[in-house]
Order: C-alpha cells, then structure tokens, then sequence
C-alpha cells in the first residue's frame, strides 16, 4: 500500500509542483479554447495525453523506447510551443478542435512521458511491481491534471463570462504567453 501512495504521490507531484511547469502549460494551451461548459471535451483531451504519457513511461521504463534525455527535454516544449501557436494561428472551438487535439495530446503525451522515464527508472526497486507503480503513478498524474484543469476552468469562466473578456482575445492572449514562455524553455533546453 506504502508504494500506491508513493507513486501517486509521485504523479501528482509530477503535474502540481512548480516544477512542473512544462506540463502545467501544455494543459493550459491544450484547454485554454474551452470553456466550463466543455468540461467533457477537455476530461477526454486530458485523459488522452495521460495515455500517451503513459505508453511512452512504460515502454522507456522497460528499456523498449529509449531517447536522449536532452532531445526529449528540447521536444517538451517544443510541444507546448506548437500548441499555443495553433491556437493563435487558427483560435477555433468545438467538436472538430476536440477530434483534432485528441490525437495532438496523445501525441504529445507521448513525448512528455519520455521526459519522466530515467526518473522514473531509479525510483524502482528491484522488487517492486512496475504494472502497480505505473498505474499508481498515472493515476496520481491524471488527479493533478483534472485539478489543474477544474482551475484553469473556473479562471477562464470568471474572465470569459463575469468579467466580459471576449473569447477570442482570452484564447490569443493566454496562448500568446505560453508560446513565449515555450520558447524561452526551448532556447534554454536546445540540445548542443
């Protein structure tokens, strides 16, 4: 029971911590084109970055997948970058968005999951489960997600709809930060 809790704690951590900023936001140009009344929308894009995430940890942490940590540490946020700016470039909502961001949070999901892999590796006991700890640990990262999203929410209905922000600007502008916060982290993270 010890190492369920450790683990998820692990995941949670791994999404709430201000070190985590690289994921809090990838969640945030991901969700940012939704509104609280498309909190179904924005579960299943969530969901799907933590399957992908989820693939790619399991299939490095078995040593199946492996990828150099600087590459993989340069294409984090590069995935944020490219996010926030098809939201500036094309800041469009609805069903045909969540098919499409759907398979770019998979995919995305994919390459965050290889950043926590070698972590993850050294974190393992020999006799520990990894079928238990990777569940427990996804379970943690999903948790942290869904409350950075229920807040992040209720951020954009506040601005959207009690303080009259159109939709639009609120979208070009939140995605407009994060490109510039995703670049400088890609500057600073270029593989050399």
């Amino acid at each position: 029971m010890n190492d369920i809790i450790f683990y998820f704690t692990l995941g949670w951590e791994h999404i709430i911590s201000l070190d985590a900023l690289d994921h809090q936001l990838f969640i945030l140009a991901l969700i940012v084109l939704y509104t609280l009344k498309e909190w179904k929308q924005v579960l299943i894009l969530v969901t799907a970055f933590t399957i992908g995430h989820s693939i790619t940890l399991a299939l490095s942490t078995l040593h199946v997948l492996t990828v150099p940590s600087r590459l993989v540490e340069f294409l984090i946020p590069c995935t944020i970058l490219i996010t926030a700016a098809a939201n500036i470039i094309k800041p469009a909502h609805g069903h045909r968005k969540v098919e499409s961001n759907y398979f770019l949070a998979m995919f995305f999901g994919f390459i965050h999951g290889l950043g926590f892999a070698n972590a993850l590796q050294f974190m393992l006991a020999r006799d520990q489960s990894l079928g238990l700890s990777l569940l427990s640990f996804n379970l943690g990262l999903e948790a942290g997600q869904i409350m950075v999203v229920v807040i992040l929410l209720l951020l954009a209905h506040i601005f959207i709809y009690f303080l009259k922000i159109n939709r639009k600007y609120w979208i070009i502008t939140i995605s407009a930060l994060v490109l510039v916060v995703s670049i400088k982290m890609a500057i600073e993270r270029f593989p050399s």
